[in-house]
C-alpha cells in the first residue's frame, strides 16, 4: 500500500525533471542559434527600417506642404505653408503675404487655387489662409503640447526659390533664442541647423522621430548655415482663434482665371516638370492613388484605379533622370524622362531591369495642370 501511495510522487517528480532537462536545452540552443545585436545583418535591416520610414514621413508632410504665391502691382513673390485643419486653412508667415493683394496656393499635386487671408500678425509672423477646395485634405498631425529639445533631429519643408517640396535635415541647435526682424518679433524660437531661405519661410518644421510638426520654419541668416522657427504651441491659441472666427461668405478670394492667364512659359514648363517628377515619385513609393489623381480625365476613362495600380504593382525600384520640357501646340508641354523600372518576373524568383526613355504631354484641365498622356518614347 506504500509503495502505490508513493509512486505518483515518484512519476511526478522524474517528468519535472525530464521536463526542466529538455527547456533548457531548448534555451541554450536558441541562444546559440540568437543573431548577435552587432550582427551586420541587423544593423543593415534597422537602417532599411529607418530609411523607409524617414521617406514615408516625407511623402506624407510632402501632401499637405503648400507652395504660396503672392502677387501685387509691382512683383510676384513666393512662400510656404502647410495644411492646418480640414477647413482648408493653412499655417504660414506673416511677412510671405502681408504685400499680397491676390494670393494664390499650388498644392503637392500641381494644382492652383485662390486664397484668403483669416488671420495675420502685426509683431508676430504668423497667418493663416484659407482654400476652400482642400476642406476635405487630411492634414499632418501637429503637436500641440511638444517642446523641442537641443539635439532633436528635424525635416524642414518648404518651396526655396520656387522649387517646390524641398526637404533638408537637421537638428535643433539652439533654443529661446530673442531677436526682432523687419518689425516682427521672435520669441522663444528654436535654432536649427536646417536651412531657411527664400521660399522655405512658412513651411513646417517636423519632428524626425514622430514625424510630427513642431514649428513655423520663419528666417535664416544670410549665409543659410542657421534656420529659425517658432514653435507651433507658442501660436497655436491665435491660429485656432482666427479659423474659428472667419467665415467663408466674409473672406475675399482671387480670381485663379487671372493668374492661369498671367503664368509666363518658363512657370508652365517648370509645373509640368515638377507633375511629371511627382507621378513617378508616387509610384516609386506605392501611393498609387496619389498617382492615379494627377492623370487627366480620358486617361481615368480608359483606365480604372485598379487597372493602373496593376499596372505597376510588381515595381521592386523606379529611378528616373532629370525632366526635359518643351511647349508644343494647343499651350501643352512634353516632357520626357528616362526611366529605369526594376520589375519582379511572374512566377519566377528574379527581378528584371530596363531603362526606356517616356514622354508626357501636360495641359491644363479645368484649370489645373493634369496628364493628358504618357507612353513610351519611340527611339
Amino acid at each position: 500500500m506504500r509503495s502505490r501511495r508513493h509512486l505518483p510522487i515518484i512519476t511526478s517528480v522524474i517528468i519535472l525533471i525530464i521536463g526542466t532537462i529538455v527547456i533548457f536545452n531548448f534555451h541554450s540552443n536558441w541562444k546559440a542559434q540568437e543573431i548577435p545585436i552587432n550582427n551586420p545583418m541587423v544593423t543593415k535591416i534597422t537602417q532599411d527600417l529607418a530609411a523607409i520610414d524617414l521617406k514615408s514621413i516625407i511623402h506624407e508632410a510632402e501632401k499637405t506642404v503648400i507652395q504660396i504665391e503672392g502677387q501685387n502691382e509691382q512683383s510676384t513673390f513666393t512662400g510656404s505653408g502647410f495644411l492646418y485643419n480640414e477647413k482648408g486653412d493653412i499655417i504660414t508667415n506673416a511677412h510671405v503675404i502681408k504685400d499680397a493683394d491676390a494670393i494664390y496656393v499650388r498644392t503637392a499635386n500641381a494644382q492652383i487655387y485662390p486664397a484668403a487671408v483669416v488671420g495675420i500678425g502685426e509683431d508676430i509672423d504668423v497667418a493663416v489662409i484659407r482654400v476652400p477646395q482642400l476642406a476635405s485634405r487630411t492634414p499632418l498631425s501637429i503637436a500641440t503640447e511638444h517642446i523641442a529639445e537641443i539635439g532633436d533631429e528635424v525635416i524642414a519643408l518648404g518651396s526655396p526659390h520656387g522649387f517646390q517640396n524641398t526637404v533638408t535635415l537637421g537638428i535643433i541647435s539652439g533654443s529661446d533664442r530673442h531677436f526682432n526682424v523687419d518689425g516682427y518679433n521672435y520669441s522663444n524660437v528654436y535654432q536649427i541647423s536646417a536651412q531657411i531661405s527664400q521660399g522655405n519661410s512658412g513651411g513646417p518644421l517636423i519632428k524626425r522621430e514622430t514625424g510630427e510638426i513642431i514649428g513655423i520654419n520663419s528666417v535664416g541668416t544670410q549665409d543659410g548655415t542657421i534656420g529659425f522657427s517658432i514653435p507651433i504651441v507658442e501660436v497655436l491659441d491665435q491660429i485656432t482663434q482666427w479659423s474659428n472666427e472667419a467665415q467663408n461668405e466674409q473672406l475675399e478670394f482671387s480670381s485663379i482665371t487671372d493668374l492661369i492667364r498671367s503664368s509666363d512659359s518658363e512657370q508652365v514648363l517648370d509645373g509640368a516638370v515638377y507633375l511629371t517628377e511627382y507621378f513617378l515619385e508616387n509610384i516609386s513609393i506605392r501611393d498609387y492613388v496619389g498617382a492615379y489623381t494627377l492623370l487627366g480625365s480620358s486617361l481615368q476613362l480608359d483606365s480604372s484605379y485598379q487597372e493602373f495600380r496593376n499596372r505597376y504593382i510588381n515595381i521592386v525600384s523606379l529611378d528616373f533622370s532629370e525632366v526635359d520640357s518643351t511647349i508644343i501646340e494647343n499651350n501643352r508641354i512634353k516632357t520626357v524622362v528616362d526611366i529605369t523600372i526594376e520589375r519582379n518576373v511572374p512566377n519566377k524568383q528574379k527581378t528584371k531591369k530596363e531603362t526606356k526613355p517616356y514622354e508626357f504631354i501636360i495641359g491644363y484641365e479645368n484649370d489645373q495642370l493634369k496628364i493628358l498622356s504618357y507612353k513610351e518614347q519611340a527611339e
